[in-house]
């Protein structure tokens, strides 16, 4: 009696350790995604710290609109660092088991870091709004210390929604399967080895989800319906389109942000047919693909940039 009311005890244990999983029944070809990773890390990091140093060394780019895309690319910065090393760990090395503390701590970074990027994209909506409605009051009505306010703000925020992520999941025993669904860790994902209720936290990720996403899309949308009145306001063809296209950019980047978020969550819920190759694809586009795109998309759509950094690599070809 007492010997089987023990190893009803160990069974109940948590586990110390997830593993990650790379190419879903197809381990042994990992090794074909790792380059491909590598480059794409490479890429990211090299992009989003050239946007920060070239916004940084000139003057003329210290307006509103470039500081929250500073805010955009450590964000993206952020990210990168929090998933690409686990995931080129797993592709490339065949490191497939994570300690359960760190699994907690990434799964902490990435959705507070998702949260700071949704904020950054509703406060760059704002930018837009200001600067296209009311020009003449662009930089006094967003100052440096606006700026570093609403910052301040995105970063509560994010930290106050996130914070009882880690204690969610920390309360749950896990002693059925310990494999993960991606090479990386999400909460959606952890919660589901638990072998308890997890209610609280499914009631609780749709609470961050209502209070998070879908009020900064809201906003980002009434911001565009409003800059949109005001674009048709304007007589010129000419002066229309220009102010139209200083927002390719920021609408680029939204959709780039929120298209793999929303893709995620419905696969995660409605998409159990789904093959697990499919889930794999779209879990690494989530956290692998917005941090590249965001400088590309900013380098090439922005001229002001663009132009300072082709005059950088003019200068260092001297």
């Amino acid at each position: 009696m007492v010997s089987s009311f023990t190893s009803f005890n160990s069974s109940l244990v948590s586990h110390q350790t997830f593993v990650l999983i790379g190419i879903p029944g197809m381990q042994e070809k990992n090794s074909w995604m790792a380059f491909p990773l590598f480059v794409l890390y490479a890429l990211t990091l090299l992009g989003n710290i050239t946007i920060l140093y070239v916004i940084k060394i000139d003057q003329s780019l210290h307006e509103p609109m470039y500081f929250f895309l500073c805010l955009l690319a450590c964000s993206d910065l952020g990210l990168c660092i929090s998933t690409l090393p686990t995931m080129l760990g797993v592709y490339w090395f065949d490191s497939r088991e994570i300690p359960f503390n760190a699994c907690i701590s990434q799964m902490f970074f990435i959705h507070i870091l998702q949260e700071i990027e949704s904020g950054i994209l509703v406060a760059m909506a704002f930018d837009r709004l200001i600067a296209i409605r009311d020009p003449l009051r662009y930089k006094s009505l967003l100052s440096n210390s606006v700026i570093a306010k609403i910052g301040i703000a995105i970063l509560s925020r994010g930290f106050c929604f996130c914070f009882p992520f880690p204690f969610l999941i920390k309360r749950l025993p896990f002693c059925r399967s310990n494999v993960l669904s991606h090479s990386y860790c999400l909460h959606q994902d952890t919660m589901k080895l638990a072998c308890a209720g997890i209610k609280v936290n499914i009631i609780y990720g749709l609470v961050v989800v209502m209070c998070t996403i879908m009020l900064d899309v809201l906003i980002i949308l009434v911001s565009y319906i409003l800059i949109l009145k005001t674009v048709l306001s304007i007589a010129s063809r000419k002066e229309c389109l220009k102010a139209l296209n200083t927002c390719v950019a920021h609408i680029s980047a939204i959709l780039i942000f929120y298209i793999p978020m929303i893709g995620i969550s419905v696969a995660h819920r409605y998409g159990k047919h789904l093959s697990p190759i499919v889930h794999m694809l779209m879990a690494n586009i989530f956290v692998a693909v917005p941090p590249l795109l965001n400088p590309i998309v900013y380098s090439v759509k922005t001229q002001q940039i663009r132009q300072r950094i082709g005059n950088i690599l003019q200068f260092k070809n001297k």
